[in-house]
């Protein structure tokens, strides 16, 4: 009986072990499920809090913060750049063929786009013509800005008149337009100086119509638009700059970081000054479907539900942003663009606007037709200034427009014309500028690979 009683108790000891795992292995099975199930639901959770980051992209660290005191610092290292040299930012075409002279050292050797020969490069330029720039940059290195501008305009009428090259049948039309260009930028800094920058933006924008290759043209238009608090506008101007940089071969890292600083700068001022709507931009690889834009929309009104009136996401074009524009490395990544508003009619019209073949300007059946002064005065105050912020900075990240390659020159002219019924002549005038620099940039604006900009 002992001995069976004793075989029981080792039975009754070496089954219970077993039971006991069997049990354990049953509870980290429940535990596992569960655990897994969790996991599931804070994955969901986390992808639809983290849209910003679809297609396995991490949002890129910003850009080093420009403080308000450098930023002026900033502006004139880009925009002045050889300024006791005013006279001799001529294009390389305009000399090459007289001499031989190798351009300058620095960042201009490498953009393609004016450079500063020596002096005795100029020999092809119209003696009077030389000889009022140097009197003029005489005047300007002397700080004496109003003598500048009347000899610089002195200079550009005798362009008009065909005294551009010494010998007009040795010329190019490349040649009188790069130098004409030249002069409206130099007008253009010396507006600046002198605290005037609405002159200062129509020479910056006639410097681009005439060479819109040169990327300090666009950050000359950059800094104008900056002192008309247009900061929109202003980030647009650095966003092209900065890829015309690349475009003509740029590849000063430090003049690159700037531009695209100062770009950087304009947008988190355009941003900061808007309560109208809000911004959200998300990456993405591919097309971004309408399945995506809903999820991505429903985030937005999950962050920030005091802008959920209307909620838009631009279907046309891809945006860039200043911190992924490494151009010479790889293509710039691409956002889409989700604004929130707080004005429902505006939101509207904004998505209507989209959605037609072509950017028009006004809900107007007929945009063309004239309008008279109380008509144009009812739409201006109803709708015109409250959507034209929102057209400005919808385009300050956004290159060019998948619907309508002009988009932005339209969307002005259309603007321009509106002016006009409300006889604000000078902003006519200055929008209308604004358009031709626009269409005359939009072919450089065409997304190329490096090995075909190399043959630009």
């Amino acid at each position: 009986h002992v001995e069976g009683g004793a075989a029981e108790n080792i039975t009754e000891r070496t089954e219970k072990p077993e039971n006991k795992k069997a049990k354990q292995c049953k509870n980290v099975d429940r535990a596992s499920r569960k655990r897994k199930s969790q996991t599931k639901e804070k994955q969901e959770v986390k992808k639809q809090k983290t849209t910003l980051q679809s297609d396995n992209q991490r949002v890129p660290r910003r850009l080093p913060h420009i403080p308000l005191e450098s930023l002026m610092d900033t502006e004139m290292r880009l925009v002045c750049i050889d300024e006791d040299n005013i006279s001799f930012e001529f294009p390389y075409s305009v000399v090459s063929s007289s001499t031989h002279t190798q351009p300058a050292h620095g960042d201009s050797e490498r953009t393609g786009a004016p450079r500063k020969p020596h002096g005795s490069a100029l020999s092809r330029v119209d003696k009077q013509l030389k000889m009022t720039l140097r009197e003029a940059s005489n005047y300007y290195r002397k700080k004496k800005y109003s003598e500048a501008v009347e000899l610089l305009k002195t200079a550009l009428e005798l362009c008009s008149k065909g005294n551009a090259i010494g010998n007009p049948f040795e010329s190019s039309p490349e040649d009188i337009s790069s130098i004409a260009s030249f002069i409206e930028t130099k007008l253009a800094i010396c507006y600046l100086k002198l605290k005037k920058p609405d002159e200062a933006l129509n020479h910056a924008h006639r410097s681009i119509i005439l060479n819109p290759s040169y990327f300090r043209n666009h950050l000359r238009q950059a800094a104008a638009f900056r002192c008309l608090r247009r900061y929109s506008e202003a980030a647009r101007s650095a966003m092209i700059a900065d890829y015309m940089y690349w475009l003509t071969e740029g590849a000063e890292y430090r003049t690159r970081k700037l531009i695209r600083q100062y770009w950087q700068a304009m947008l988190e001022e355009a941003i900061m000054g808007e309560v109208s709507f809000l911004v959200l931009y998300t990456p993405f690889m591919r097309e971004v479907k309408a399945n995506k834009i809903n999820k991505i929309e429903g985030v937005f009104a999950k962050m920030h539900p005091d802008y959920v009136q209307h909620i838009y996401t631009d279907p046309h074009g891809h945006h860039i942003l200043p911190q992924t524009t490494a151009h010479q490395l790889q293509p710039p990544q691409k956002y889409a663009l989700t604004l929130g508003f707080r004005n429902k009619p505006i939101g509207k019209i904004m998505e209507r606007w989209s959605n037609k073949k072509l950017p028009i300007f006004s809900e107007r059946k007929a945009p063309f037709c004239h309008l008279t002064k109380e008509d144009a005065e009812r739409y201006w105050n109803n709708i015109g200034k409250k959507i034209v912020p929102v057209m400005d900075f919808i385009r300050s990240t956004k290159l060019t427009d998948d619907r309508c390659p002009c988009a932005r020159g339209i969307e002005k002219l259309h603007y321009a014309s509106l002016l006009g019924c409300l006889q604000r002549v000078e902003e006519q005038s200055q929008v209308i500028n604004q358009a031709m620099a626009e269409l005359a940039t939009l072919p450089y604006l065409q997304d190329i690979s490096q090995q075909d900009a190399k043959l630009v």
